[in-house]
């Protein structure tokens, strides 16, 4: 089933897309899901202009916290991708113009996991699906991806 798509209405919902697809990161999306209302209240409803000014004593708080995911490492990961997209929004005149800056889909991809943490070449796409861009079908995009070494099997 794919996930749901929205129309990102303001930076905090390109940020808790970014976010959530890195805490997924090597976690079951039911841990992710369970805690999620916990991860929104403590990253303010990811309203990116906060969650950049969060501090390391912000950050030591929440590893102490049992209602979210302790991860030092995606904690700040958040932090940082708060900062990077409203460095992005800025220098594009608006995240979604930074977007759709790129030559195709690969190179938007490819800018996607320079700039941002925890994001890899599914979590880019995911993130993309989810907010409305243009993708490649699922069956391509993972055909395209040789990831467990096979060659790809032939279109039918």
């Amino acid at each position: 089933m794919p996930p749901k798509q929205i129309r990102p209405k303001s930076l905090a919902d390109y940020l808790e897309v970014l976010s959530k697809i890195a805490f997924a990161a090597g976690l079951s999306s039911r841990v992710v899901d369970a805690k999620w209302e916990n991860i929104r209240r403590a990253f303010h409803d990811f309203d990116p202009e906060r969650v950049a000014r969060m501090t390391p004593r912000a950050v030591d708080k929440l590893l102490e916290d049992e209602r979210v995911i302790r991860s030092r490492s995606k904690i700040e990961a958040t932090i940082e991708n708060a900062d990077t997209l409203l460095a992005l929004d800025a220098e594009h005149k608006g995240f979604k113009r930074y977007l759709r800056a790129h030559a195709d889909f690969e190179s938007t991809v490819k800018d996607l996991r320079k700039q941002f943490k925890f994001i890899g070449d599914s979590g880019a796409y995911r993130f993309l699906w989810i907010v409305g861009e243009k993708v490649p079908s699922y069956h391509d995009w993972a055909e395209s991806r040789d990831t467990a070494g096979r060659t790809p099997r032939p279109r039918r």
